[in-house]
């Protein structure tokens, strides 16, 4: 199991090189869809981009819960968690 600090520098690298947005910008507490400017085209390329690197979905939905980047790690790293436990 990855650790949490180099699964959140794994995505931060991954977030700025799809959305174009420099990586220090990316901030636990900054609000994750006005950092990345993302519209609803953008939301899918994030459900791919998140799907093709840790093989998981999450739908258009799970995006209320998604406020700040610390939101969207927490998220992730219990998806994760859960699908490599047996």
């Amino acid at each position: 199991m990855i650790e949490k600090n180099e699964f959140v520098k794994k995505i931060n690298g991954l977030l700025a090189e799809e959305f174009e947005v420099e990586e220090r910008l990316i901030e636990p507490e900054q609000i994750l869809m006005q950092t990345l400017h993302l519209d609803s085209l953008d939301r899918l390329d994030l459900v791919v981009l998140v799907e093709k690197h840790f093989g998981f979905k999450f739908t258009s939905k799970d995006f209320a819960n998604f406020t700040t980047f610390q939101s969207f790690y927490d998220y992730l790293y219990d998806k994760l968690k859960t699908k490599e436990t047996p």
